[in-house]
C-alpha cells in the first residue's frame, strides 16, 4: 500500500503550481499560440492596442470581482459605463471640465451601487433581478435625458486618457494600475478584504464573529458601480464617439473573465490578478480573433469554450 500512496503525493507540488499558476499558463499559451498564427499578434503596435483595449474591462472586472467575492453579481455595469459616458458630453466639451465630470460620473457610478445594494441586503431581491432592475431603469433614463442621440463633445483630455500612448504604454493603462493597486490591498491586506472573503465564504460564520455582512455587501456594490463609471469614462476616451450603449456587453464579460480569472461564483475564493488574467485571456481572444479574419461571432463562441475549459479546470482543483 505504500508505493501507491506514495505516488499519489508524488506530483502534489505539481498540482500546487497549476492550481496556483495554471490561469497565467494559459494567458502565455494564447499569446504564443496568437504569435504563431498571426505574425503581427504580438508585434509592438498590436500589443499597445490590446492594452488599450484591456484597460476599460480590466476596471470593470476589479469592481465585479467585490460583488462575486460576497455571492453576487452586476449586470448594471455596462448601463452605469454608458451614463457614466453620457455625462462626459453634457459639458462644454472642456478640459477644464474634466474634474467635475469625473466626480459626477462617479457619484452617480457609487449611487447605482448603493441602490444595489440596499435592494441585495434591506429588501432581499436577488443580486440578478436587483441590478437587472438598475440597469433597465438607468437605460430608460439615459434614453429620456439624451432623446436617444447623446449630443456634445467628450473633452480632448479624454480622448488623450483614453487613447493616448506614451512610448506605446497606453495612459489609460495608468488608471488601471492605481485601480488594481487599491483593490488588492483593500482586498488581500485590511481588515475590509478579509470581512468581504468571510461573508462571501460563509455568511453563517461571518454572522457569529460579529462581522455586518449587509455592509460588507452593499460597499462591494459601491465599488462596483464607482469601478464601472471610471470604466465608461475611460472607454468614452478610447471610442471618441458616445452613444447610450457604450459598454455593451461588459455585464457579461466581466463576469466570464471574473470566472475564468478563479473568482469563485460561489463567494469568498479568488483574487484581484486572477481576475485581471482572466480579462487579459478574453481580450486576446478577441483580438487573435479579428487578425484571424474571423467573423465576429467566433468571438462568441471562443468565450463560451474558455468558460467550459476554466470551469472543468477549477472544478477539478476543488475536488
Amino acid at each position: 500500500m505504500a508505493k501507491p500512496l506514495d505516488a499519489a503525493l508524488a506530483p502534489a507540488p505539481f498540482r500546487q503550481h497549476l492550481s496556483r499558476y495554471g490561469i497565467l499558463i494559459f494567458l502565455l499559451a494564447v499569446l504564443a499560440v496568437g504569435g504563431l498564427a498571426a505574425p503581427g499578434f504580438l508585434s509592438g503596435a498590436n500589443v499597445s492596442n490590446m492594452l488599450l483595449q484591456f484597460a476599460p474591462l480590466g476596471i470593470v472586472v476589479i469592481g465585479q470581482t467585490f460583488v462575486i467575492l460576497v455571492r453576487g453579481l452586476d449586470l448594471s455595469v455596462a448601463s452605469v459605463m454608458a451614463t457614466a459616458a453620457v455625462t462626459a458630453t453634457a459639458f462644454n466639451g472642456v478640459n477644464a471640465d474634466v474634474p467635475f465630470v469625473f466626480a459626477t460620473a462617479i457619484a452617480i457610478g457609487m449611487a447605482v451601487g448603493l441602490v444595489n445594494g440596499l435592494l441585495v441586503t434591506r429588501r432581499r431581491v436577488s443580486p440578478f433581478l436587483a441590478t437587472l432592475a438598475t440597469m433597465i431603469v438607468l437605460q430608460g433614463a439615459r434614453t429620456a435625458w439624451t432623446q436617444g442621440a447623446p449630443s456634445g463633445n467628450v473633452p480632448p483630455l479624454f480622448r488623450t486618457i483614453g487613447a493616448g500612448t506614451f512610448n506605446g504604454i497606453p495612459y489609460n493603462i495608468v488608471f488601471l494600475v492605481a485601480v488594481a493597486i487599491l483593490a488588492a490591498v483593500a482586498l488581500h491586506r485590511s481588515a475590509f478584504g478579509r470581512r468581504v472573503f468571510i461573508t462571501g465564504g460563509n455568511p453563517v460564520t461571518a454572522h457569529l464573529v460579529g462581522i455586518r455582512s449587509d455592509l460588507v455587501t452593499l460597499l462591494a456594490y459601491v465599488v462596483s458601480g464607482a469601478c464601472a463609471a471610471l470604466a465608461g469614462l475611460v472607454l468614452a476616451g478610447f471610442v471618441g464617439v458616445v452613444d447610450n450603449f457604450v459598454g455593451r456587453g461588459f455585464e457579461l464579460d466581466s463576469i466570464v473573465a471574473a470566472v475564468v480569472g478563479g473568482i469563485a461564483l460561489s463567494g469568498g475564493k479568488g483574487t484581484v490578478a486572477g481576475a485581471l488574467t482572466g480579462a487579459a485571456i478574453l481580450v486576446a481572444i478577441s483580438n487573435l480573433v479579428v487578425m484571424l479574419g474571423l467573423p465576429v461571432q467566433m468571438q462568441i463562441i471562443l468565450k463560451g469554450v474558455v468558460i467550459i475549459v476554466a470551469a472543468s479546470f477549477y472544478v477539478k482543483r476543488g475536488r
